[in-house]
């Protein structure tokens, strides 16, 4: 292999390197970005956490005052939520199960 061939493959290498660099170069700057979004993201959960820390307090005390039993009525909240949820799940399983009962109709006739 002449001199010729050997400067072609190292002036390959060199334009790779410094692709290879421009990328490096572009994931730094992602992750620059990505750790600034993590840090303030941090921020907005600290404050809100604090912020539904004072509303919980508020209501509490304004429970206490109305002699509000706080934990029956989280679950209550609870109850209710798990209904919906199951009325829903429920109401999807009835079409699936319909559907498969007229493919078993539609099978035996």
């Amino acid at each position: 292999m002449g001199i010729g061939g050997t400067a072609k493959k190292l002036q390959k290498v060199a334009e790779m390197a410094e692709d290879v660099y421009k990328k490096l170069n572009e994931l730094r700057e992602q992750l620059v970005e990505v750790r600034e979004t993590v840090g303030e993201t941090k921020q907005r959960v600290d404050r809100l956490e604090a912020e539904n820390a004072e509303q919980r307090a508020i209501l509490e005390a304004i429970a206490e005052e109305q002699n509000i039993d706080i934990d029956a009525a989280i679950a209550n909240a609870h109850i209710a939520e798990a209904e919906t949820s199951t009325e829903t799940t429920d109401s999807g399983t009835d079409d699936a199960t319909s559907a498969s009962d007229d493919d078993t109709e539609t099978t035996e006739a």
